[in-house]
């Protein structure tokens, strides 16, 4: 791998974006270098209303990503240019970073084969859908690096997995296997790695034949209240409801009901 080849694969295909982290040769690490790559293309993700999904995936058959690149850290770290660090990437290359772009209303499938792992397995559980390979291994070994899950694991594997589940992994950094947490309910599918593709490809199918209005108002609703008491979430403003409720979508879905015909939607 060169210096200057690019860290980040971006591809639009119709309404799709394809997020690649590009590292191959190191397991898809993710270095400074990356992040900033990697906060241009969910700038432009964002700003395209062409685009009405994304899936982010890793190079090659042996990692989605084993998180940071602990060599780089180290080395910045030999020569004082490491400061302390803590939660969040506010200061830091790439910020904000897709673990914290809480107001990204787009849907972000994960496909994930081989290591997921420390920031990796962050970005995964930042993505609103998971799909895995069966040898897909996830894990937040920071504790054993003398870290923490400093890009949201701490606060969102608690949060999608029951707590004591969450906590020992946490605390040791015990490994989690596609099946397992498949069965915990953090994976939406396993599949075997040959049909990986295809079944992300299914997802993706699906969720543009959605008004891409009402599935980003049904995302923000939902993130915005998971942690509202119900009177409170229903009396809640919602931008993206606003906009989806006086849109042009909003009456091509039920006219193309009742003609009995594909909708068309506009994202307007």
């Amino acid at each position: 791998m060169t210096s200057d080849q690019a860290r980040i694969r971006y591809e639009k295909t119709g309404h799709l974006a394809t997020v690649t982290l590009n590292r191959p040769a190191v397991l898809n690490a993710m270095d400074l270098r990356t992040h900033a790559e990697l906060a241009d293309v969910w700038d432009d993700f964002a700003a395209d209303d062409d685009m009405w999904v994304a899936v982010l995936t890793g190079a090659g058959d042996r990692a989605f990503s084993v998180g940071q690149d602990l060599k780089e850290l180290a080395a910045r770290e030999r020569t004082g240019a490491a400061a302390p660090s803590s939660f969040g990437s506010r200061g830091k290359a790439g910020f904000p970073r897709l673990t914290e772009r809480f107001d990204l209303a787009k849907p972000v499938i994960a496909k994930v084969r081989g290591y997921a792992l420390g920031g990796g397995f962050e970005l995964a559980l930042a993505c609103d859908i998971l799909i895995a390979a069966e040898d897909a291994t996830f894990a937040l070994p920071e504790a054993r690096l003398g870290l923490i899950p400093g890009a949201g694991g701490v606060f969102r594997l608690s949060r999608q997995l029951p707590w004591k589940i969450a906590m020992g992994h946490l605390l040791t950094g015990r490994p989690l296997s596609a099946l397992r947490a498949y069965e915990l309910g953090l994976v939406n599918e396993v599949v075997p790695a040959e049909e990986l593709d295809d079944r992300v490809a299914g997802w993706v199918a699906d969720l543009v034949a959605c008004a891409p209005l009402s599935v980003r108002a049904i995302k923000e609703a939902a993130t915005v209240a998971a942690t509202l008491p119900l009177p409170e979430a229903f009396a809640a403003r919602y931008p993206h409801e606003e906009r989806r409720m006086h849109s042009k979508d909003a009456v091509e879905g039920p006219r193309a009901f009742a003609e009995k015909r594909p909708p068309r939607w506009v994202a307007g």
